[in-house]
């Protein structure tokens, strides 16, 4: 028993040991928030100058830097152009949903603008889901009043077949 009851406690000691020590908590002044903000800022102007080559190698380049916080900002805001016509959404919300849940300095500097981009994104698809849905409406509304017409013409058509009444004689006349 007494054995048992050394084993056991041995066997937590080194469980104690193995836990994981609290993470460190980084805070950054705010001349380095805004020095990385205006960094990822002045990347987006630049990338609006791109032609579509840079902005092949450019995606090739930060695709293969995609766990450094600052290459998924980056990567998130070249998905966002508007160049390639409709933008996809999920791609670069998922990038910035990493560089908010990364704990990682340079990722603490771009967290502010992450979770702005990330409310802009969220809106939007609510949006385009909203103006979708009224697409959707407008389509069928659309069609309700064709047929409609359709029926009004074949209404019309009818009347036009019928044999004309013969008038009636005007009241108070003599017979």
């Amino acid at each position: 028993m007494k054995n048992r009851l050394s084993c056991l406690m041995l066997l937590l000691a080194s469980l104690a040991g193995c836990a994981s020590a609290p993470p460190t908590t980084v805070y950054l002044s705010p001349e380095e928030r805004a020095s990385a903000l205006d960094a990822t800022l002045e990347y987006r102007q630049a990338l609006v100058g791109m032609s579509g080559n840079e902005l092949s190698r450019e995606r090739a380049e930060l695709a293969a830097r995609n766990a450094d916080p600052e290459a998924q900002m980056r990567l998130a805001l070249l998905h966002l152009l508007p160049r390639q016509g409709n933008v996809e959404l999920a791609r670069p919300l998922a990038l910035l949903e990493s560089v908010l849940k990364s704990s990682r300095p340079g990722a603490l500097a771009l967290q502010p603008l992450a979770r702005l981009l990330v409310e802009q994104l969220n809106e939007r698809q609510r949006q385009e889901g909203a103006l979708d849905r009224q697409a959707q409406q407008l389509k069928e509304s659309q069609k309700k009043v064709q047929e409609l017409q359709e029926k009004i013409d074949r209404l019309a058509e009818i009347e036009r077949s019928l044999p004309q009444r013969p008038a009636l004689p005007a009241a108070g006349s003599a017979r």
